[in-house]
């Protein structure tokens, strides 16, 4: 792949123009990475989904199908119990599977700070540990059917009034043992595909660029060898720079623009990120690609026209 074409991998697909048979198209998808037919890399399906597969309607078989809404993350978190939690998943991945999505974007176990946070409904508990096992249950569930998952928001975002500009004040003993435990829970417990780095900043720096939270503690002290994508819109010159997001550890910048690309291609070229980064950030989106339903479906084509 070209230094461009690597750095089109890395960021979400602006628009499908493509027909081709390796992308799939979802109506009221939250978003898709990009596909490059010349290797055989498919786009991926991404949906929304704390509270099930968030899409438009669709026709399946001449039929028209809408989106289950199941009950909500606060209201599984207070049964405190995983192997339902895990049920309900295993039925959202079927889903998703159904509808052609890849990946759920869910679990959400940020700590319920806030009462006035207008996303609790997609948070489980204002308790870490509990928070953690419930997540990782969500994980275990949905994975189980073929269809990957996205942890989020890492971490600290706890309110959506001006998330985008939030900048979340917290003691390292707090982070550690409140606001990183159910991360660190779920990870552990669970394996995601994927992370989702969150919208705000914490201590100053915004999540997608802080190198501290997503190499040193997320990836070297839990060991996830994952994805980590950005929330949507996340990036850009007012919020947190795309290429530091990479050189930092976020691996994909979602939901996908043109700008994003120039900006990762001209901070290689000036020699302000390392063309290693992209590499790994690369090989983490193509892990991601290849172990998705739409990918394993491609595989099993090949195999039965003799490919």
């Amino acid at each position: 792949m070209s230094p461009r074409e690597k750095a089109m991998l890395l960021v979400g697909c602006e628009s499908l123009v493509s027909k081709d048979s390796l992308t799939v198209y979802v109506p009221g998808a939250a978003g898709y990475t990009k596909s490059f037919p010349q290797y055989g890399i498919p786009s991926t399906v991404m949906a929304d989904g704390p509270v099930g597969v968030r899409i438009f309607p669709i026709k399946v078989d001449g039929k028209r199908h809408y989106c289950t809404c199941f009950p909500s993350s606060t209201l599984l978190a207070s049964t405190w119990d995983t192997q339902l939690v895990e049920t309900q998943a295993g039925a959202m991945g079927e889903e998703a599977a159904v509808y052609d999505v890849d990946v759920i974007l869910t679990p959400g176990i940020n700590i319920m700070r806030n009462p006035l946070c207008g996303r609790n409904f997609e948070y489980f508990s204002e308790d870490p540990v509990l928070s953690g096992l419930m997540g990782a249950a969500m994980v275990n569930g949905v994975q189980s059917r073929g269809i990957g998952t996205s942890l989020k928001h890492f971490v600290a975002n706890n309110q959506q009034v001006n998330k985008l500009n939030n900048d979340s004040r917290i003691p390292v003993k707090a982070l550690r043992e409140i606001y990183l435990k159910g991360f660190e829970i779920a990870v552990k417990e669970s394996h995601p595909g994927a992370v989702m780095s969150s919208y705000n900043k914490v201590n100053g720096k915004y999540v997608n660029n802080s190198y501290r939270l997503l190499t040193q503690v997320l990836r070297n002290e839990w060991g996830f060898d994952g994805l980590v994508m950005t929330d949507w819109f996340a990036t850009g010159r007012k919020y947190g720079d795309p290429a530091h997001a990479i050189a930092s550890g976020n691996d994909l910048i979602m939901p996908g623009s043109s700008g994003s690309v120039d900006d990762i291609v001209k901070a290689v070229s000036k020699g302000i990120i390392l063309e290693e980064d992209i590499k790994r950030s690369a090989a983490n989106v193509l892990k991601g690609i290849i172990s998705s339903r739409i990918y394993q479906g491609f595989l099993r084509k090949q195999r039965e026209n003799g490919i």
